[in-house]
């Protein structure tokens, strides 16, 4: 009996050893994903760690971290076979931080927030809505095209958690997978590039920047990245050398879980394609643009206070949260966190052009530059939105945008039908099939 227990824990030695040797050059990426992960789930959205280890966390090799949480301190710790120990800590203001390595938590700035009560219902104010019924609205297919979005008992494919549709300003249907609701907050990934593209909208309109300008930073200055626009940048069409690939080390997994400032990672690069003509994706992009918009502001103080004061706070996204890395900088890229019902109502900003119940937070020009087409994206992509004007989407209006992110979070705004369409979820096409989502409740409004 000894012989057989002993030669049959030699295989599994020899697994683990395995996966530790194949993994130990990504090990401090693995549990940095973990430790920022359960850090922000946990003490942002209220959950329990089993829910993100089953949920957020089961990506093949972070499910491997073991994770702690100290609530006295706020923060939590993961290892992978007790290796390469990472922690993320939350600070009231700011979310969850993950500390680099060899680093002390020096943290101490917090942006000042105003949450003005209105007497309003949603989405002006929290009020509940008034039952209002649309005649042109078959409700019942609409709750079914809404149901079909979700995995039946005991599946685990589509894995949405949140669907919410508004028609002219009204709620039609919302719908939360058991353990979320209407007040939970959802992490948007790279739906907070379109936040960061609005925060540089709310920059233009105040005449303070301009998207054709260029020598946009000073280590530019001596080579030909000084002709490189503000709008280059925004379309992702910089000709700057990135690659955005979660599933090895890579520049996107480098910034996100290794460096002390994101913004700077990206400044460094080297043309490797003409600008204008080199479409390629980059979160590096979006979070040089994070530092573009520090560098209009005398004080780090009036940077933090910005996003929220002339954008977030104004349109009553009260709940968003969008999270800095260690040295300060806003990470526009991927970290923001909101309720379904708040990320709505900044597509429904986009949706009324600009204006925000008579306030006019963005130029309507600013909005039609976001949907024109980057050069050489084949009509995917606009200024930080993904677009339909390619037809991706072949059974969807043309005119649809959107924001999109990591794992099918979206945010779609059909100004043809005047629609907001919200989708949280852990899948994406093709497992969770945006056309036929969209589709089937387009069908239910006639």
């Amino acid at each position: 009996m000894k012989k057989i227990v002993k030669f049959g824990i030699i295989p599994i030695v020899i697994i683990l050893i395995a996966i530790v040797v194949f993994n130990y050059p990504r090990l401090n990426i693995i549990t940095g994903f973990a430790a920022k992960s359960v850090c922000s789930c946990t003490f942002e959205a209220g959950r329990d760690l089993k829910s993100i280890e089953e949920g957020d966390n089961d990506i093949n090799p972070v499910y491997y971290a073991k994770n702690e949480i100290n609530f006295e301190e706020k923060s939590v710790s993961s290892t992978v076979f007790g290796l390469k120990k990472r922690k993320a800590i939350y600070k009231d203001g700011i979310g969850c931080v993950l500390v680099p390595e060899n680093l002390e938590e020096t943290i101490s700035f917090k942006p000042k927030r105003n949450f003005v009560e209105t007497n309003l219902s949603y989405p002006y104010g929290n009020l509940p809505q008034k039952d209002t019924i649309f005649s042109n609205v078959n409700y019942k297919l609409l709750d079914f095209a809404v149901e079909k979005a979700f995995d039946c008992e005991g599946e685990q494919e589509k894995r949405t958690r949140a669907v919410m549709v508004i028609y002219k300003d009204q709620i039609i249907a919302e719908k939360y997978v058991d353990g979320f609701n209407k007040n939970t907050k959802l992490l948007g990934w790279s739906m907070t590039k379109s936040i960061t593209s609005a925060v540089l909208g709310v920059l233009e309109k105040q005449g303070k920047i301009h998207v054709n300008q260029t020598h946009l930073f000073p280590a530019w200055e001596n080579d030909e990245r000084s002709k490189i626009t503000l709008n280059n940048l925004l379309q992702m069409n910089s000709g700057l050398e990135w690659l955005e690939d979660y599933n090895k080390i890579s520049d996107v997994t480098k910034m996100l879980f290794l460096d002390k400032d994101m913004t700077k990672i990206q400044l460094t690069k080297p043309l490797v394609g003409k600008p204008n003509e080199s479409w390629n994706y980059s979160s590096g992009t979006t979070n040089l643009l994070s530092g573009f918009i520090r560098n209009q502001f005398k004080a780090h103080q009036d940077y933090l206070d910005f996003w929220y004061a002339e954008l977030i706070d104004k349109i009553g996204m009260n709940s968003m949260i969008v999270e800095t890395d260690f040295s300060g900088n806003y990470i526009g890229s991927s970290y923001g966190w909101a309720t379904a019902r708040d990320w709505a109502k900044f597509g429904l900003l986009y949706l009324h052009n600009g204006n925000w119940n008579g306030t006019q937070i963005l130029n309507e020009s600013w909005i039609n530059y976001t949907k024109t087409p980057t050069n050489t994206s084949n009509g995917e992509y606009g200024a930080q939105f993904w677009l339909n004007a390619g037809g991706i989407y072949p059974n969807v209006p043309k005119d649809l945008y959107s924001c999109n992110g990591y794992q099918g979070q979206y945010v779609f705004i059909i100004p043809s039908k005047e629609l907001v369409i919200v989708r949280f979820g852990l899948a994406e096409n093709p497992i969770f099939n945006a056309n036929e989502f969209l589709s089937d409740i387009l069908i239910s409004i006639h």
